[in-house]
């Protein structure tokens, strides 16, 4: 009876996951997600705490195998990216996490009332659609966006009324007139709040989160705050893709907005433009690259319809095929590829890129340690027969697709509208699990054949 039972535990199929993230009834043709909460596989919140130590060190490497396996459990999913995401160093205590916490909560707020004062539409609990100056600096009236500029400055001053005798340590002006603005960063950030807001109305509408309009504001504020923050990004569409699962995943606004920043870490490469390229630019010449190792007819026949450049493949790459899942099958792809990558010393990486710097003899016995995650240890081992730097694990990811769809590719494809057509195929109905599986096996190829290529 017992071995029945075994039996019945390795073949359960799992619990549906989709409840956690609750799609508008009107909203049929939402793909239902692949991902499965399976006992003995998804990290639970009860191996989670078991990880710990009675002072708070995180044995890291109990979780990264498990994650890859069957990913985290919904109800803790928030309080692991933060860990896989580099905001805390897996060596810390409970107490050291508090103090880093409560400390960014108050460079989050500094950051917020400074946009405020120049924006008051920000943390009102509402935001806007319209542009609100020229690029010369001239305020656009529009009367939607005053309406909202004027019921925000309203609710702040009932909010914020200074009792008699103390100092208005926020710095916020009292006035709110619509004048010309003559700071050009200043100009280049408000430029860009409409269109945050733009799409923000967009984005993950289908999730019943986002019927609230105090969730689609916070998203906003975030956003607002966060072009402000990093001056040489600003804001570039797609970003709101990749924040929307942080103010799901974490209660707290400030937690939130740190957890997309160490997300934008990775990434802000691709959403920087000059005059001579696009961010993403380097990425799919990447990807060019890859292919043409590991599939060359594929790559050939693509560049002589006119697709060398993997055009096609930059929404991909931007937004981590957030529209090629599911939302949940998204978030269970994110975190199987951020446990493939991890490497313990992300978060000193962050904060003291100095005392890494001097680590590089260690290297070698970290390649080893299973408190890095498998793709990483890859890497490592191959950096001294690379001559260039480790690729992410999205290229990978990306090349797999291609990989996959290469004979439907070869065959039907008679030019550039016939590919995108059949990558669009794919939407809401690729594995993220075989995904993963088939970018590790493809990178484990391209290492050795580059290996062999430059022997």
């Amino acid at each position: 009876m017992g071995s029945l039972d075994i039996t019945k535990m390795w073949r359960d199929p799992g619990a549906p996951a989709d409840s956690f993230y609750q799609v508008r009834p009107e909203c049929t043709d939402v793909p239902k997600s692949k991902f499965r909460i399976k006992n003995g596989k998804t990290l639970s919140a009860r191996k989670w705490r078991a990880a710990f130590s009675s002072e708070g060190v995180l044995d890291i490497g109990k979780t990264l195998g498990r994650i890859h396996r069957g990913g985290i459990h919904p109800s803790i999913r928030g309080e692991v990216w933060e860990f896989l995401l580099g905001c805390y160093d897996p060596k810390s205590t409970y107490a050291e996490r508090e103090d880093i916490k409560k400390q960014r909560r108050t460079q989050y707020a500094i950051l917020k009332e400074e946009c405020c004062t120049m924006f008051p539409v920000i943390g009102s609990g509402r935001y806007i659609t319209a542009p609100v100056i020229t690029e010369d600096g001239d305020p656009i009236l529009d009367p939607l966006v005053l309406q909202e500029a004027k019921a925000a400055k309203a609710a702040k001053d009932a909010k914020e009324e200074t009792p008699a005798g103390q100092e208005n340590v926020t710095g916020a002006s009292d006035e709110n007139e619509m004048v010309k603005e003559h700071d050009k960063r200043v100009i280049e950030w408000k430029l860009s709040l409409h269109q945050i807001g733009l799409d923000v109305a967009r984005t993950d509408r289908s999730l019943v989160f986002y019927e609230k309009q105090e969730n689609l504001s916070k998203l906003w504020d975030i956003l607002s705050v966060y072009a402000w923050f990093d001056k040489d990004v600003n804001y570039c569409q797609g970003m709101s893709d990749l924040c929307s699962p942080m103010i799901i995943l974490l209660d707290d606004e400030a937690d939130a907005f740190w957890c997309f920043e160490r997300l934008m870490r990775r990434l802000r490469g691709n959403f920087r433009y000059t005059a001579n390229s696009v961010g993403v630019e380097s990425q799919l010449n990447n990807l060019a690259s890859v292919t043409q190792v590991i599939d060359p007819k594929l790559h050939q026949h693509l560049d002589k319809l006119g697709g060398g450049d993997y055009l096609f493949a930059v929404r991909m790459l931007m937004v981590l095929f957030r529209r090629e899942f599911s939302f949940c099958d998204s978030l269970y792809l994110w975190e199987m590829m951020w446990a493939l990558e991890y490497d313990p010393d992300m978060f000193l990486t962050y904060e003291e890129p100095e005392l890494v710097a001097g680590k590089s003899e260690e290297s070698k016995a970290k390649a080893k340690s299973r408190h890095v995650g498998k793709y990483e240890r890859e890497n490592m081992k191959n950096a001294g027969k690379a001559s260039e730097a480790p690729l992410p694990i999205s290229v990978f990811l990306v090349a797999s697709v291609l990989k996959d769809k290469s004979t439907k590719l070869l065959t039907e494809a008679r030019g550039l509208d016939d590919v995108v057509k059949i990558l669009n195929d794919v939407n809401g109905n690729l594995d993220a699990k075989k995904a993963c599986t088939g970018a590790m096996k493809l990178h484990r190829k391209y290492l050795k054949k580059a290996a062999n290529t430059n022997r």
